[in-house]
């Protein structure tokens, strides 16, 4: 609900935005549309002007050509001038009379052609000044209409930009909306559903409740009534009770168990190793004792080093006996591991065995320094392993220490509290992985160890199979001990979580003496669960036994009837067996004159052949006399007999018929008729014997129930006896009940008094919870006004709280906003 206020209080913002842009927007469309209409209007004006620029250039053409004109005339009248003045040299008599008309010609067309050339100056002047104010106007217009292009460009890019933005933000918007109110209808199906699973948890809650009420009323009264005593108030008493049986978890600790004995044994192996190479490496290196005679610090170290096999073997032996002594039907918990103690005790043994060989193993190291075969380099390596040896003793005395601790409780339970057994797992762990560091620090620094001494002048193939055999030894030392660490990390949570297998309802761990007597406990249950586990006899169920004794009954009656149908099948079989017979003789009968026909008709078909070949070798012509012979004469018939009857053919040109395929198909045809006839006629048979038998079961049927309602009459009328009896005698235990009842009343007024201490006691439970209830109401109204939650949900939280348990509302009510 706060994400939907937030995207109501964004989609407000962007309403907001949208608003103010479009009332933006409109401002600039009526701005570009007014600049519109003065762009159009310039053009109009500069369509004008551009037409009466025109005019004016048709009336300066036709003013120019009129210009020309008067320029040909004038030159034309100055050449009829320059004439007429040579004519007048001649003739200055009718010159002197023509001059003075032609010297006032002359002055009018002077004056004519002065205003002619003036007008036309006039013109040229209003021309180009025309023509520069509407070439000054144009640029003007020109340089306008670019600005107001640019600028209209600009408004429509910015309108297409706002337009592109506002509608994405309106699909925006709208998808926003879509989904909000998907997300909405969402939310109040939920509520609904809400809604009514509070209903129904009210109602679960009720009926729960009434039940619990009346099963703690009856398990009240049982226990006042029926347990004198309860041991599980008691702790030392209740850890002598047998706990519930966990055989998963007792085969996962075998398993377990099984894994750590194979592992101990890989490390055993591996010390065992390491303990006599390194008794052999003594014995060679500084000094060879086959040569010369070592130190009597070494003497004494590969001494003891030879005594290692009896400190190391018992810890395998330890670990078997612990992982033997936990079966499928133990109890297996730290009280009852005895066999720990054993294991801790060869640890011991072999930790003392190391604090003995240690300042041997140290001051050979020390002694091996000071040789003059020992280079800076291995005196370095030496000394690293010389503080490795401690650190791994010192591991040894950790590991020892918690096994020891974890044996306690089987001998000392008050040696160690049950709030430090997860500690002490914990600690096992990182000492484990600490022992894998030291012995991977060990094996690199012996194998660096390893290639300086083979550097040695006086090194021998001994020497280097003698620290091959021990880097070796080292190497599978550190890999069982990584498996060994890898196992107990890996299974640490499960070493931790069975610690609180033990008694029903107990507050700590069983004692080791209780623990033996549960044990001894547990072992006499299960031998008497065994002795009472006997098989059952077979039986059949009720029900089936009455039908199966309607079928006997029913069977028995017609035992007769089907003594006569055995009878009569007996005669049947015996007549079909006769007939069978005789039919079979028959079909002999049939076989042999089936074969005499067939050798007959064998035999004259082979004399027709051999008459067909001789006519055959004949000479052409007399074939041709013989054909035509035969054309004219009719054809002859053969006669052929057989079992059916008598077949007549023709010979010329054909084949003999398929008799015998005849004849066999005719027999099948009759046979198989035969058998279905045969099949029926058996069906018959048994149905009309089936529905005889049916008949008679149903008629003696009958009879039995005819016997029954004669008997349940009976039963029928002494039961109305029984009821007179009982309702006399009810008469007479008045007396009884009212004893009785005074001791009921005596009992109530016992429970009453129980049953008000109880409701002490649920009203100050109830109390309890209404004051959990409050804090938790007021930790989810700081929790809704620190989340921004609408009232609808804090209502609707509310009611989830009123109805579920309290321990999971905060975990709830975060998951639902």
């Amino acid at each position: 609900m706060a994400a939907a206020a937030e995207l109501q209080g964004k989609y407000q913002k962007l309403a907001q935005e949208y608003s103010k842009l479009r009332a933006q927007n409109q401002v600039l469309k009526k701005g570009v549309v007014d600049e519109q209409a003065n762009s159009a209007s310039l053009k109009e004006q500069l369509k004008m002007k551009d037409q009466s620029l025109r005019k004016v250039q048709q009336e300066m053409d036709s003013l120019t050509f009129r210009n020309q004109q008067l320029a040909k005339r004038v030159e034309l009248l100055q050449d009829e001038l320059a004439l007429s003045e040579a004519r007048g040299k001649k003739n200055k008599k009718s010159a002197e009379s023509s001059s003075q008309l032609s010297q006032e010609q002359k002055s009018v067309f002077n004056e004519d052609l002065q205003k002619k050339i003036e007008e036309n100056e006039r013109l040229h002047i209003l021309f180009f000044e025309a023509d520069e104010q509407h070439k000054r106007l144009e640029a003007e217009l020109r340089t306008r209409l670019e600005v107001l292009e640019t600028d209209a460009a600009q408004h429509q890019a910015v309108v297409d930009s706002l337009t592109r933005k506002y509608t994405d933000t309106i699909e925006k918007l709208q998808n926003d909306k879509a989904k909000l109110e998907i997300k909405s209808q969402t939310l109040e199906r939920e509520a609904k559903d809400c809604r009514l699973r509070t209903e129904e948890c009210q109602q679960q809650l009720k009926n729960l409740q009434a039940a619990l009420g009346s099963r703690l009323e009856e398990s009240l009264c049982i226990i006042n009534e029926k347990v004198p005593f309860n041991d599980t108030r008691f702790n030392r008493y209740n850890a002598l009770n047998v706990p519930l049986h966990n055989r998963r978890y007792q085969l996962k600790l075998r398993d377990l168990a099984g894994q750590a004995l194979a592992f101990v044994q890989e490390l055993v192996t591996a010390l065992l190793n390491f303990h006599t190479y390194t008794e052999q490496k003594v014995q060679i290196f500084p000094i060879d004792s086959a040569t010369d005679t070592i130190s009597p610090l070494n003497q004494k170290f590969s001494q003891y080093l030879h005594e290692n096999a009896s400190y190391v073997r018992p810890l395998e032996e330890g670990m078997l006996q612990l992982f033997e002594s936990i079966t499928e039907d133990t109890v297996t918990v730290l009280e009852t591991a005895v066999k720990l103690k054993a294991f801790s005790e060869h640890l011991a043994s072999y930790l003392c065995f190391l604090r003995k060989i240690l300042p041997y193993q140290l001051k050979s190291l020390e002694e091996e320094c000071e040789s003059s075969l020992c280079t800076a380099a291995l005196r370095a390596r030496n000394m690293e392993l010389h503080r490795d040896m401690k650190r791994l003793t010192a591991v040894f005395e950790k590991l020892h220490t918690y096994v020891s601790l974890l044996a306690l409780p089987s001998t000392k339970p008050e040696g160690l509290l049950r709030t430090n057994y997860n500690l002490v797992f914990t600690n096992i762990a990182t000492s484990l992985h600490g022992f894998h560091d030291i012995l991977k620090d060990i094996s690199k620094h012996y194998s660096q160890k390893a290639t300086l001494e083979q550097d040695v002048p006086t090194a021998t193939q001994k020497l280097i199979t003698t620290n091959d055999c021990v880097l070796s030894s080292v190497v599978a030392l550190t890999n069982g001990v990584g498996k060994i660490a890898s196992f107990f990390s890996n299974n640490l949570d499960h070493f931790t979580t069975s610690l609180s297998y033990g008694p029903k309802g107990g507050t700590e761990f069983i004692s080791p003496l209780s623990a033996e007597c549960m044990l001894q406990y547990k072992k006499k249950a299960v031998a008497y669960m065994k002795s009472l586990k006997k098989p059952c006899a077979d039986s059949v169920p009720y029900e089936e036994a009455l039908a199966n004794r309607r079928v006997l009954l029913s069977s028995t009656e017609s035992r007769e009837g089907l003594a006569q149908q055995v009878q009569q099948s007996l005669e049947k079989i015996a007549k079909l067996e006769q007939e069978k017979e005789h039919w079979m003789l028959e079909a002999q009968l049939a076989k042999i004159k089936l074969e005499k026909e067939n050798q007959k008709l064998r035999n004259s078909l082979s004399g027709h052949l051999t008459e067909t070949i001789q006519e055959r070798s004949v000479l052409p012509n007399v074939a041709e006399q013989k054909k035509e012979t035969t054309e004219k004469s009719p054809r002859e018939p053969i006669k052929s007999t057989s079992l059916i009857g008598m077949l007549t053919v023709t010979t010329d040109n054909e084949k003999a018929p398929d008799v015998e395929s005849r004849e066999d198909l005719i027999k099948t045809h009759y046979m198989a008729r035969i058998a279905e006839l045969t099949s029926h006629l058996q069906l018959a048979d048994s149905k009309s014997v089936h529905f005889h038998a049916e008949c008679r079961a149903l008629a003696k049927r009958l009879s039995l129930a005819e016997k029954s309602k004669e008997s349940l009459t009976e039963e029928l009328k002494l039961a109305s006896q029984n009821i007179s009896r009982l309702q006399a005698s009810k008469m007479l235990s008045n007396d009884e009940l009212m004893t009785t009842k005074r001791s009921y009343e005596d009992q109530l007024s016992m429970m009453s008094d129980h049953l008000c201490s109880m409701n002490e006691t649920l009203t100050k439970q109830r109390e309890e919870i209404d004051t959990l209830k409050m804090t938790s109401k007021v930790s989810c109204q700081v929790l809704m006004l620190g989340t921004g939650c609408s009232l609808e949900v804090y209502r609707l939280h509310l009611a989830f709280l009123q109805y579920y348990p309290l321990t999971n509302q905060f975990t709830r009510y975060s998951s639902y906003s």
